[in-house]
């Protein structure tokens, strides 16, 4: 193989601003059927990116042996069903995160993943951040000196009325959660991918100021038992925004401030450095390069 064939599953607002244009920029990957509940959506997308096949059922394009992989860029809701069909199909499949409504639906299917003969993953994209690689760099270089405290925080106002096409995004049993399913997870992939999993964890997840199913506030303190301590907070219930993401160390500390931005505050004792590390034009491009080299060179991708 040298080309992977794929089938894009959902033709949404990330499929079109993102996933859509990597799949098609991937120069080993070739993007052969488009499927959508909306036809007139999908086929939308399709010539956009140059025309490919459209459909409307996933069962279809995984029953296509001209298929390697699948993108699962659908609601989450939909996520556990549809991995468990693609890889039961042999398919090699990336989901949008989180990969499931809950604990123990994700459990299932990172089982069900062990067992099948296709690699799976999930769109955790800012692991490829360079400004990632750096702290993994600066860590395996013993840079921070000991790590004593990570900070994460995440602060917006996100009140979605009823009558909002995407107010789905409150209800507990289409979305998983409110605000720590949704930004929370982002940023718990990149401390776990530098990390690892804590030991402990001490969480306040709640409901304070909008009326509906989904939490608006989350705060916690987390415990590495050969590591730093953790706080975080993620608010959808604060005008006052902040996106940051803080690694703290006896000999140096790097602050990520906006979180998706290419600014780096790196500090050595006292000397404060500003950083520019920008981000790749598509961020879901180095994502879907290397899930593409995972399948064809045999191995794991980054964010299995």
């Amino acid at each position: 193989m040298n080309k992977v064939r794929w089938a894009l599953i959902g033709a949404g607002d990330i499929a079109q601003k993102r996933v859509g244009p990597a799949l098609k920029a991937e120069p080993r990957s070739r993007l052969e059927i488009i499927v959508d509940v909306s036809p007139e959506r999908a086929g939308k997308l399709a010539d956009q990116l140059g025309g490919c096949v459209v459909g409307d059922r996933l069962e279809t394009a995984l029953a296509n042996p001209a298929i390697d992989a699948v993108y699962l860029a659908t609601p989450i809701g939909m996520h556990a069903g549809q991995v468990k069909a693609a890889l039961k199909s042999g398919k090699y499949v990336l989901c949008e995160k989180p990969l499931g409504l809950n604990y123990k639906e994700a459990c299932c299917l990172t089982a069900l993943d062990n067992g099948a003969r296709a690699k799976a993953g999930v769109a955790y994209f800012r692991r490829f951040y360079p400004k990632y690689l750096q702290a993994q760099d600066m860590l395996k270089a013993g840079a921070f000196g000991q790590v004593v405290l990570l900070r994460l925080a995440y602060h917006t106002w996100c009140e979605i009325k009823p009558d909002n096409p995407k107010f789905w995004r409150m209800l507990k049993a289409q979305s998983g959660g409110g605000v720590l399913s949704d930004m929370g997870s982002h940023m718990f992939d990149v401390m776990i991918g530098l990390f690892g999993l804590p030991a402990a964890v001490f969480a306040s997840v709640r409901t304070q100021t909008f009326s509906c199913e989904a939490e608006d506030s989350a705060a916690m303190v987390m415990k590495y038992e050969h590591g730093p301590d953790v706080t975080a907070s993620f608010n959808w219930n604060s005008k006052t925004w902040t996106h940051e993401f803080e690694i703290i160390g006896t000999e140096a500390k790097v602050r990520w401030h906006p979180y998706d931005s290419a600014r780096v505050t790196r500090t050595i004792g006292r000397d404060v450095q500003e950083l520019e590390l920008p981000n790749h034009a598509n961020v879901h491009y180095p994502l879907i390069a290397d899930f593409v080299s995972a399948i064809l060179e045999g191995r794991d991708p980054a964010v299995t």
